[in-house]
């Protein structure tokens, strides 16, 4: 079950908030929150219900042992914790990929493994690190482990955030698991929150990722027009599929009464790789930040250690994002320009015309998305083949000709303009052509009317089978 599905937003949905609302308090609120959350996350996996319930109450159990502890005990329990969620993690997302790497390595085949073929639960990435910060924030008294095993496995386990994030540290919304207020401002703002993010991801995002879907394709022979058209796609694509979700998640939870952390502040305005990671998938970039980066080091030590530590935190980045060694060499990536950046390129970024410096940080992100989007390495060094013309100038390929409909060209020019624009298009004009005391009112009819339009085509769009699952889905 995904968001923007038809099961989703007219039957599941509906149902939910209609049984909330009428709960009378917190605690059953929780406790149909948990069991929707848990029906959620069965609709499309039933058998790993179990499993995920053996994750919720395992850290929670972990957590109690954990807080009065003192000295060393206190962190042998923290790490056995942060040690049985990686053993999970790994389990289920890499050991198929250890296995291969390392029967094509170093193993012959007749001593070859055979491939365990585990499935992979939906969003468990998210599901481990939510639980591994809970942890190491009880062990250094941050927060204080929840002896109430409800609101711990709301925590852990609420299907806004679930599958794709973004990642909600225990103390941000610690305080709302216990009382939270849930109004009719609360729930209009965050409904309007929820159909921005399934226009984004329905009306853009996914109309896009059919000119990157045809270009991936056939990357061995994708010529240098196409692979640019193509990269650009997918560079809009990844990041309204993305922020879509993430708006969703948001909007949802704020009309619950929770609120839940921004995640993407207009990345593709950057202007270094640095300030990009600051932008974008925020909340994973700060969970790096403190459970990784700071405990090797940080920027403490020689300048060295800092660009070591830097690399590891990104090695560690691309492969929390997929099993395969596309997603390492991505992080390898993004490491190796913040070295550069730390080193003294940060610097010349800051002296030179504001233009330049953008299109060095676009360039370095959206080759960095070839290594993200390609299907292996060799699809990848095609596709930088296509780029840079090895494959002939031109023309487009007739497969990828028949995805340039009006409107996906136009998803793509509007994708565009949202990317590296903070609109507030609609109040510039009231000011402009409204009297002061009929602003507020045609403000507020005007934008209901804007996002009923945008809910309508989006409507429409999924009735017409033409979504796809979140990209993220699979991390």
């Amino acid at each position: 079950m995904v968001f923007s599905s038809i099961i989703f937003l007219f039957y599941f949905l509906p149902v939910f908030l209609t049984v909330y609302f009428m709960l009378p308090t917190t605690y059953t609120k929780n406790l149909f929150m948990l069991l929707a959350s848990l029906l959620f996350y069965a609709w499309g996996e039933p058998w790993f219900v179990a499993f995920m319930l053996l994750m919720i109450f395992s850290n929670y159990g972990i957590a109690l042992v954990i807080d009065p502890l003192e000295g060393w005990q206190r962190t042998a329990a923290t790490a056995v914790g942060v040690i049985l969620n990686l053993v999970a993690l790994g389990i289920f997302k890499y050991a198929d990929f250890f296995i291969q790497t390392l029967n094509s390595t170093v193993l012959s085949p007749p001593k070859s493994i055979g491939i365990l073929g585990i499935p992979l639960p939906l969003g468990i990435s998210f599901v481990a690190f939510h639980s591994i910060s809970y942890l190491i924030d009880i062990s250094r008294r941050k927060v204080v482990a929840n002896r109430d095993p409800l609101e711990a496995a709301v925590y852990l386990s609420m299907f806004p955030q679930l599958v794709a994030g973004p990642i909600v540290r225990y103390n941000t919304v610690y305080r709302q698991l216990r009382e939270r207020r849930t109004t009719m401002g609360r729930a209009s703002a965050g409904m309007r929150i929820f159909i921005i993010g399934l226009a984004q991801k329905v009306l853009i995002a996914d109309e896009t990722a059919r000119i990157a879907e045809s270009v991936f394709s056939h990357t061995q022979a994708v010529t240098l027009m196409e692979a640019w058209l193509g990269l650009a796609a997918y560079t809009l694509q990844i990041y309204f599929d993305f922020m879509g979700y993430s708006n969703m998640a948001v909007g949802l939870a704020l009309g619950l009464g929770i609120r839940f952390p921004r995640n993407f502040r207009l990345p593709y305005t950057s202007r270094s790789i640095t300030e990009f990671w600051r932008r974008w998938h925020i909340s994973l970039s700060a969970w790096f930040r403190d459970y990784v980066y700071i405990p090797l080091g940080g920027n403490r030590g020689s300048e060295f250690r800092t660009y070591a530590n830097l690399c590891t935190v990104f090695f560690l980045c691309g492969l929390w994002h997929g099993a395969s060694w596309n997603f390492v060499v991505w992080g390898i990536h993004h490491g190796f320009f913040l070295v550069i950046e730390r080193a003294g390129v940060s610097r010349l970024l800051r002296v030179v015309p504001a233009t330049v410096s953008w299109l060095y940080a676009m360039l370095v992100v959206m080759s960095g998305w070839v290594w993200f989007r390609a299907k292996d390495m060799s699809g990848a060094l095609d596709m930088f083949s296509g780029m840079i013309g090895l494959h002939g100038l031109g023309p487009i390929s007739f497969s990828t000709n028949l995805t340039l409909y009006p409107v996906t060209l136009g998803a793509m020019v509007i994708g565009a303009m949202l990317a590296v624009t903070a609109w507030d298009g609609t109040k510039m004009h009231l000011k402009r052509y409204v009297p002061l005391r009929l602003q507020q009112p045609v403000l507020a009819a005007t934008d209901s009317l804007i996002i009923t339009t945008f809910f309508v085509l989006s409507g429409f769009a999924i009735a017409a089978g033409s979504y796809s699952p979140f990209l993220y889905f699979r991390f």
